[in-house]
């Protein structure tokens, strides 16, 4: 083979790291392997990957392919690597898990406690999504588990998934809302003119999905829970909570729940995982988690 995955590896770093000092440095190597390496797989293979321009080296079109095929291979390496130490031992060597913003985390703090008594030596990565983003991060392997995720909207196939919980919401608004003042319960009319706050679907290719939004109303949109929480105790915007995760803004008075004529559902929220993935972690917490919730 006339292209390596070290070469792969070089142009990788060359590209992230931004020079070919940056990337001798990352790969802890001179910086005249780096060039060699370069210029070795440029001969070899008959093309021009960098063209010079003053100081600076830039990717020709041909070595941009490269370089993104590159990724390619050196994501499929890693595969193969990762398969073979789970065929090895049945433990993956990181797991990704993927929370949906409305989910309380401590939950899942209080497995992975117990998951690292088991000294596996598995890596654990969290990352957060909202509603179909949770979905397309399975979908796309960006996630081994999801867990609090609204029902799928979307082909499910190769994808198992079950109800962990159901989530009820409250109608809030700052302690010094002009809503306040008004007769209860709120119509639309009512709520109209002010800003709904919205947490933006962290999807990039799936239909998004929105909920409990008013029709004909400004939005603000924000990234996380958390966010919302922020801005509707600020008096930005009213909107939809879920009750367990305001809990101690209710209590000490910095929102205040009103009646409203708009429904706010009960609606239950899941966890799913692709229906190939028998890693012995993620079978783990599949398994923690319907514990938890029989």
């Amino acid at each position: 083979m006339k292209l390596s995955l070290e070469a792969c590896e070089v142009l990788d770093a060359i590209d992230s790291k931004g020079s070919f000092a940056a990337a001798a440095a990352a790969l802890y190597r001179v910086p005249s392997t780096i060039t060699y390496t370069v210029q070795k797989l440029e001969e070899d293979l008959g093309i021009i990957i960098y063209r010079r321009e003053g100081r600076r080296s830039i990717l020709t079109p041909a070595g941009k392919v490269l370089l993104e095929q590159g990724r390619e291979l050196l994501k499929a390496a890693q595969s193969i690597v990762e398969t073979a130490k789970q065929v090895d031992s049945g433990w993956e060597s990181h797991i990704n898990i993927a929370v949906d913003t409305i989910y309380d985390i401590d939950e899942l703090y209080n497995l992975i406690e117990e998951f690292y008594k088991l000294k596996t030596g598995v890596e654990v990565n969290i990352t957060e999504e909202v509603l179909a983003g949770n979905w397309e991060a399975v979908v796309e392997n960006r996630a081994d588990l999801v867990i609090g995720a609204p029902y799928p909207g979307i082909n499910t196939q190769g994808i198992n998934f079950e109800e962990i919980g159901v989530v009820d919401w409250q109608f809030v608004v700052s302690k010094e809302h002009p809503l306040l003042e008004y007769d209860l319960p709120l119509t639309e009319e009512d709520t109209k003119p002010f800003h709904s706050i919205i947490i933006k679907d962290s999807s990039i290719r799936s239909p998004a999905i929105s909920h409990r939004i008013f029709e004909k109303q400004s939005v603000l949109r924000v990234a996380s829970l958390e966010q919302k929480i922020s801005a509707q105790i600020r008096g930005l915007g009213i909107g939809f909570l879920p009750t367990h995760r305001i809990i101690k803004q209710l209590e000490a008075g910095e929102l205040v729940s009103l009646p409203i004529a708009k429904d706010a559902p009960v609606t239950p929220v899941f966890m799913g995982w692709r229906i190939n993935n028998k890693g012995r972690a993620i079978r783990w917490f599949i398994d923690k988690f319907r514990d938890c919730h029989k």
